[in-house]
């Protein structure tokens, strides 16, 4: 742990920062506890991130070499009634309770405003944050800028081996691993089942590539439901895994980013089906472990109770209507 330094350099982020970002969230990672560990390539990934503007809308403190803490916010390609813009960051833990937390925040709305401006300036905004329910400080952090909460996500997990249980496919579907050729109906499936939900725009080719099928996307335990008469895609489950979750803990997981079933084929089982297949499939190479996130109010929690994941964290959304 480093001692605070009363002479901090501030400035924006840059892809440069890949490494010292890592080594930041990596110390964050060894007192909050919240399971998430990162190398360089995961840490470039989020800076090189195409709706980033890193010189308008981040910002870092620096001791020397050392990153005390920082701001990135990310703006939306194709919002629709309001604006969301996603705000991260943290402060290391040497360099806590020193109004650090409260300047990043303060600098993060206001790079939020200028991109509004810059990019939807018809439409409402709203600034969000989304971090574990037991980071300490946060609450008072995020009262005092004018945060709310407004919504809370269950983690769970799978212990996989044994506890496989299976769920037939639907009559009439076929199940597909995800390949070049339907990566598009992934990500429509993704955009069409969350259109109703306010915290999830859609999303762009160019953010699919970003966010979804980069270094850590797992394309063979990522599948598809297809309706064989019609060829309809029906419901998608992607997967995605940290190499360095796995260098930290020796334990190796399967991440269930997204598990999405288009409207006209709900309450058929397609979810529960995804959700078996992609177990047996992760059991089958190896992982040690599912992982998915859930709203604490939406039915699908009762899914994957059913499937066997047990809750393990709680997350919450909060935001800021300006």
């Amino acid at each position: 742990m480093h001692e605070a330094s009363s002479a901090l350099t501030w400035r924006p982020l840059s892809p440069g920062d890949a490494r010292t970002s890592a080594d930041l969230l990596n110390a964050m990672e060894a007192v909050d506890r919240i399971g998430e560990y990162y190398d360089e390539q995961d840490t470039l990934q989020e800076l090189i991130d195409p709706y980033t503007d890193l010189e308008r809308g981040s910002l870092a403190a620096f001791d020397g070499d050392v990153m005390a803490g920082f701001m990135k916010t990310r703006y939306q390609a194709a919002p629709e009634g309001v604006h969301r813009i996603v705000m991260d960051g943290g402060v290391a833990p040497g360099y806590r309770r020193r109004g650090l937390g409260t300047r990043f925040v303060t600098a993060g709305v206001a790079a939020a405003k200028d991109l509004h401006a810059r990019h939807h300036p018809a439409l409402k905004l709203a600034v969000d944050v989304h971090k574990p329910e037991s980071m300490a400080g946060l609450p008072e952090l995020m009262t005092a800028q004018g945060f709310t909460p407004v919504s809370y996500y269950q983690h769970m997990q799978h212990p996989l081996g044994d506890n496989v249980t299976g769920t037939a496919i639907p009559a009439g579907l076929r199940v597909e691993p995800w390949s070049e050729r339907n990566d598009e109906d992934f990500r429509l499936i993704r955009n069409e089942a969350f259109q109703d939900d306010p915290l999830r725009a859609p999303m762009t080719v160019e953010s699919w590539k970003s966010k979804i099928t980069n270094q850590t996307f797992r394309p063979t335990v990522s599948f598809l439901l297809r309706d064989e008469a019609n060829g309809t895609p029906a419901g998608m489950l992607v997967t995605m895994s940290w190499d360095a979750d796995t260098a930290a803990t020796g334990v190796r997981d399967a991440r269930f980013m997204f598990i999405a079933t288009q409207p006209a084929y709900r309450r058929r089982g397609v979810a529960a089906a995804l959700i078996g297949h992609a177990l047996r499939a992760a059991a089958a190479e190896g992982y040690d472990r599912a992982l998915v996130e859930a709203d604490s109010e939406s039915p699908a929690l009762k899914v994957y109770e059913r499937a066997g994941f047990t809750p393990k964290l709680r997350f919450v959304s909060w935001a800021l209507d300006v």
